[in-house]
């Protein structure tokens, strides 16, 4: 009876996987050898050896060691660490509101009403944001922005896009070329994955990049493992695009890469140039010859204070150059994070594609397809943007003062900081044309840039490192947006309040005659 009933609890315990034994006080069944052996052998599956090696390689130095070591001066100074000033001032990013710019009234009330549609009994808001939110509303998978959208967009948002390009132009816009996106730079990857090749070594894509750029671009071509063809912008010439070196820096790229798009960032960032016309019909025709496709990056297509620059999108150009140039292909971006509007949270844009092969389109749908959609909200935001009061509704006249109010604003602190620079022994800056950066040239001692390689860090890091721990100004390096060999340069942007902006620029001077004498 005994060895019946030890044998039944053996095969219990079998049946039970072990289960059985746990009812029995003190009993530990060993884990199976090979069970041991794969803990052991257990590593991290995403480690840095074994992690995809174009993340590695991407660089953004906009939010990079500068502005890190910003932010633990930041907290230093909330503990009550002493500091020789009172507050970090940032001038390394184009955010508007965060340097203080007051959000469009208009834009808001819109997007309000069409997150919370219960507040369309409220008085305190005009009959045309009511209208506005409404017909949005109408446009959305039960009446809610909670909703998803087709992957390209919202239809209205869509139409009121293609009809904002038409008047702009002066040319007829298709709302199918037109896509949304989560701000400008989801569109400008997407356009960029499509041109990829999926090869490697010399048949990998190539894109030609300006120098200095938007480190988006070269962070992008190394995650995608394409080639950077850099072609450098003419600074002695208020950084135009020069033909010559183009066409030099793509024949140096040949046998390295296969060339396949171009990409111009006007208005500038970070030189804050605009380009002439002429040079952009140069462009064009460059394009065509090198059988290039074109992304435009004209997100900063509001801001141009230069009372003899103008701006021209590529599609107008590309448009009245005929039709010899309609099959080149074009692809412009948009967004709500600069201009007057300043939204850079709700990651708001959107992207015309013209002249693509009709079998494209299909394959560019699918790809955005996966994506499922940008964000609704931001979708509502744009339609305002494209689609603001008109002069006979009741929230003209105030829209339009208080984006007069943005857009003077910023021209006055642009020629503020380009003849503040333009003052200082040692610095020289190019007029800002437009967009919302300063890219002065700094002309540093032999000792400066000695020091600076025996820290095995760039001159213009140093300078950037130095004039943050002194004065609490944050700003980019040049080397983070690429420079000519022997230059150097950081980037500022205007946005601080014309009060802090006047702070920033005194402390600039000071700091620059106390550099150059330590390192004279």
């Amino acid at each position: 009876m005994h060895c019946v009933r030890q044998k039944s609890v053996s095969v219990l315990s079998r049946q039970c996987c072990g289960g059985f034994h746990n009812l029995i006080p003190g009993f530990i069944e060993p884990a199976p050898k090979w069970n041991l052996q794969r803990q052991l052998r257990r590593t991290k599956v995403l480690s840095v050896a074994s992690m995809n090696p174009h993340v590695k390689e991407m660089e953004y130095a906009v939010r990079g060691p500068i502005v890190i070591r910003a932010a633990e001066i930041e907290a230093d100074l909330n503990k009550g660490v002493p500091k020789p000033f009172t507050e970090v001032i940032r001038a390394n990013i184009g955010d508007c509101h965060a340097t203080g710019q007051s959000p469009i009234k208009f834009l808001r009330q819109v997007v309000t009403l069409c997150v919370f549609p219960d507040l369309m009994t409220e008085p305190n808001f005009p009959s045309d944001a009511k209208d506005r939110a409404q017909r949005i509303l109408n446009d959305c998978g039960g009446k809610s922005v909670g909703a998803y959208s087709d992957s390209a967009g919202l239809m209205v948002v869509r139409k009121d896009i293609a009809d904002f390009i038409s008047k702009r132009d002066g040319q007829p816009a298709s709302f199918e070329n037109v896509y949304l996106s989560t701000g400008a730079s989801d569109g400008i990857k997407t356009i960029m994955k499509m041109l990829m090749t999926g090869k490697s070594g010399k048949d990998r894509a190539g894109v030609m990049i300006p120098i200095p750029q938007y480190p988006l671009y070269t962070a992008t071509t190394a995650e995608y493992n394409a080639y950077t063809i850099n072609y450098y912008l003419d600074e002695d010439n208020k950084w135009a695009l020069n033909i010559p070196d183009l066409e030099k820096s793509l024949d140096a790229a040949r046998p390295h890469c296969k060339p396949r798009a171009i990409v111009v960032i006007n208005p500038g960032n970070p030189t804050g140039q605009v380009l002439s016309r002429k040079n952009i019909e140069d462009v064009i025709k460059f394009a065509k010859r090198e059988n290039l496709f074109i992304l435009a990056d004209e997100v900063y297509q509001d801001n141009v204070y230069d009372e003899n620059s103008e701006f021209f999108s590529f599609k107008k150009v590309l448009t009245e150059m005929g039709p010899d140039y309609n099959n080149v292909e074009l692809a412009s971006f948009m967004s709500s994070s600069k201009g007057f509007m300043g939204e850079c949270g709700f990651r708001a844009g959107y992207f015309e594609a013209v002249n693509l092969d009709p079998e494209v389109v299909p394959y560019l749908n699918k790809s955005i397809s996966a994506k499922l959609c940008s964000s609704v909200p931001g979708q509502a935001l744009m339609d305002v943007i494209v689609n603001p009061p008109k002069p006979s509704e009741p929230s003209y006249t105030h829209f339009m003062q208080e984006k007069e109010n943005v857009l003077s604003q910023l021209k006055e602190k642009a020629l503020l900081t380009t003849s503040t620079f333009n003052s200082i022994e040692g610095m020289k800056c190019n007029i800002l044309q437009g967009a919302m950066y300063a890219f002065p040239r700094i002309f540093l001692p032999p000792k400066a840039i000695e020091t600076a390689k025996s820290m095995g860090i760039s001159p213009d890091f140093l300078y950037c490192s130095e004039l943050l721990e002194a004065t609490g100004i944050c700003v980019v390096p040049g080397s983070g947006f690429g420079q000519q060999e022997g230059t150097y340069h950081f980037r500022s942007t205007i946005l601080p309040q014309l009060n802090e902006l006047k702070k920033m620029m005194c402390g600039f001077q000071e700091f620059h005659e106390k550099f150059m004498n330590k390192y004279k």
